[in-house]
């Protein structure tokens, strides 16, 4: 059996493509594309592998996006969880306690042990209104 008729039986029967053919055969890409345009069958298996691979990334990309989706769905379900935690929370009254305050910016607070306190830190200062509290006792 001849190269031609070996890259032929691998392509059109086994349905390799021509890089695998290439290293199998130890051919020269170039070569088995040649050869292989020139069966008249090659136009069609063309097409119906460039169809499967539509079929393929269309089907990958269904499953990406529902991956993605679900990722988002999960933020967004826990994003909802806090959203409702903050607003019981927050709603029970007109003004919040000291403590609660601290939790939802503790961001802005540094701990000292000796006072047994929280403070506003060094750099927030100059940024936070009168309203919040620049020391909160913490026993």
């Amino acid at each position: 059996m001849s190269k031609k008729d070996k890259i032929i039986i691998l392509y059109f029967k086994e349905k390799m493509p021509a890089i695998e053919i290439s290293k199998r055969l130890n051919v020269v890409q170039s070569y088995i594309t040649k050869v292989i345009k020139q069966d008249s069958r090659y136009s069609i298996e063309k097409k119906r592998r460039k169809d499967e691979n539509k079929i393929k990334q269309r089907n990958f990309n269904k499953e990406n996006m529902r991956k993605v989706r679900k990722e988002k769905a999960a933020t967004n379900e826990i994003l909802q969880m806090q959203h409702i935690q903050a607003s019981c929370e927050l709603s029970g009254r007109k003004t919040i306690n000291k403590r609660a305050f601290r939790n939802w910016n503790a961001s802005i607070y540094e701990y000292y042990k000796k006072t047994k306190e929280y403070r506003v830190k060094k750099d927030f200062k100059d940024q936070v209104s009168y309203a919040t509290p620049k020391k909160i006792k913490w026993d």
